[in-house]
């Protein structure tokens, strides 16, 4: 006689729809440009130059789990690149530069445009990060700061102050 074994398979989880909705992806990651949180708008994204806060204070979203990496220098060097090596060739092509003036406007162009693009591509790649739910910011979000939620019904406990009641 067989014997007979029973093996349950647990049921894949199910996503717990969240009642706040998330950032979409040009909103956040403007947010990020200008440093902002991606979810609420208001908490700052950064506690120092480039070190991202570990939560946002505002709305308590967790910042920590993103993964910007090596992304934003690449894009920071992509821009810059782009933007001097234009203004080199039409400007050297057009005028007759002094030696001095090319080799000083040219670096410190560069150096204060990768500067100061930094932190706005990061926060914008953070923003990027959370908009799509990759790495850390696929869980569920904390509600938005003045968004109250409103209860309808039984659970209604605000007074009424009689709207609505004759």
């Amino acid at each position: 006689m067989p014997l007979e074994t029973k093996h349950e398979i647990d049921p894949p989880p199910v996503a717990v729809p969240s009642t706040v909705e998330r950032t979409k992806l040009i909103p956040a990651m403007a947010l990020g440009f200008v440093c902002r949180c991606p979810h609420c708008g208001e908490g700052r994204l950064f506690g120092r130059f480039l070190k991202v806060r570990p939560a946002c204070e505002a709305c308590g979203l967790s910042l920590d789990g993103h993964r910007a990496d090596d992304l934003p220098p690449y894009l920071v060097i992509f821009i810059v690149g782009h933007i001097v090596g234009y203004l080199i060739l039409k400007i050297e092509m057009g005028y007759d530069l002094p030696l001095w003036v090319s080799a000083t406007l040219w670096p410190g162009l560069t150096l204060g445009l990768a500067l100061g693009l930094l932190q706005p591509v990061k926060g914008a790649v953070i923003g990027l990060q959370y908009a799509m739910r990759m790495h850390g910011f696929e869980t569920s979000l904390p509600p938005r700061p003045g968004a109250e939620e409103t209860r309808v019904g039984s659970g209604d406990t605000a007074p009424a102050a009689g709207i609505g009641r004759v």
